[in-house]
């Protein structure tokens, strides 16, 4: 696991004054702030410039917001982990940061602490979203092909959906299936083509939407 005096981040917002407490708050954390900018180009820019461990981004920004900057770096083939901050989120932001592949997100009146967990949940793997959120994301998420297409899948392809939709590892799903990593990783991949997903999160959304 990445110590945080070996933590690069970039950081971009808008708002001077924020960006200037935020570097504050992770350099007394231990982290290293290598770039810190003010819109959403700028981000894509240092991202470029400096290939940063973790990139935290204001959902709100001019050029392009965070959710833009998210899906451009992802667009691009670049998986760096992206913490996204926000004042407060509405409906199609969060649903378009969730289904892009978002790691975290979390809310500018969130404590230092909290803060320094949730980078450390997401240089870890795993996603550091309050499940409150989440659920409000499942809840927006409303796709009618989904269901259809996750029941013609078979046996086996349902059990890795289940067991990657509940956060399971490849391999966990492969000791509980009984076959290898390497199999799961490949089922997988044929999976996320054959429903139109891209990502775990996405294809967990389209689970919660059928249930």
């Amino acid at each position: 696991m990445i110590s945080p005096g070996m933590l690069r981040i970039v950081i971009a917002d808008d708002h001077a004054f924020f960006r200037a407490g935020l570097e504050q708050v992770l350099g007394s954390l231990g982290f290293a702030v290598v770039a810190s900018v003010g819109d959403g180009d700028a981000a894509l820019a240092a991202v470029k410039e400096h290939h940063p461990d973790l990139v935290i981004l204001d959902v709100r920004m001019p050029v392009r917001d965070g959710g833009e900057v998210l899906k451009a770096l992802r667009a691009k083939g670049d998986a760096t982990p992206i913490l996204i901050l926000a004042a407060e989120i509405d409906d199609d932001r969060l649903v378009s940061a969730v289904r892009a592949g978002v790691n975290g997100i979390v809310f500018k009146d969130t404590e230092a602490g909290a803060l320094r967990e949730a980078i450390g949940t997401v240089m870890a793997g795993e996603r550091a979203i309050a499940v409150s959120v989440m659920e409000r994301a499942f809840t927006l998420v409303s796709e009618p092909r989904g269901p259809s297409l996750l029941e013609s899948l078979s046996e086996r392809d349902r059990k890795i959906v289940e067991g990657a939709a509940a956060g399971l590892r490849n391999r966990e799903i492969a000791e509980r299936l009984g076959i290898s990593e390497g199999s799961v990783k490949i089922y997988l991949h044929r999976i996320f083509d054959r429903l139109h997903v891209s990502n775990r999160t996405e294809l967990a959304l389209l689970v919660r939407t059928k249930g």
